[in-house]
């Protein structure tokens, strides 16, 4: 397994050399939106309007935090399942986007999606927001603050620590753990 330190956004170069089971490590800028903040971004989209925020090159994360602790910039930050995020994965692919992060699988359809746009889908670990919030260096609202947690928020991430489940070659590190092992008795 090998482990990529990668500086959002992503270019087409970064993606390329990840494989699916690799290591990231993420510094820079990731955007969280979850299923509202997903549904509003689309329509925008899909009426014409200007995105709220960039999107060639920029990683999504799939998260709801919780509120902020004292002295921290952001509470728990773990992700949420990703399935429910592929109804507007298309549209927002097409725009540029180079990368999701969440947790759980995908459709079929965004998995060929990934491939013709060159982007790939990460997974975080569940169950550990309170770990991966320490790779959080700042967070703040830029967009949709009427959603509350589901905000889309702007987080600037040192060493944020994720897995590639779905490069561009098509691989799948989901049912390459099954295959493993299927293959141990």
């Amino acid at each position: 397994m090998k482990v990529h330190v990668l500086t959002t956004p992503l270019d087409d170069e970064a993606v390329a050399r990840l494989r699916a089971g690799d290591m990231v490590r993420l510094n820079g800028i990731l955007y969280t939106a979850r299923d509202a903040a997903h549904k509003r971004l689309v329509e925008t989209l899909s009426r014409g309007e200007p995105s709220p925020i960039p999107l060639a090159g920029q990683v999504i994360y799939y998260v709801g935090p919780a509120p902020a602790p004292p002295g921290r910039p952001i509470g728990p930050a773990g992700p949420t399942t990703s399935g429910r995020m592929d109804p507007y994965t298309l549209p927002l692919l097409e725009r540029g986007v180079k990368g999701f992060i969440g947790k759980g699988y995908r459709s079929d359809e965004v998995k060929a999606a990934l491939v013709r746009h060159r982007a790939v889908y990460l997974a975080a670990v569940g169950g550990a927001a309170v770990l991966l919030a320490q790779h959080i260096v700042s967070a703040r609202v830029v967009a949709y603050e009427d959603l509350g947690t589901e905000a889309i928020r702007e987080l600037v991430v040192r060493d944020f620590p994720a897995i590639v489940v779905h490069d561009i070659y098509g691989g799948d590190a989901y049912l390459e753990g099954q295959r493993a092992f299927r293959q141990h008795p």
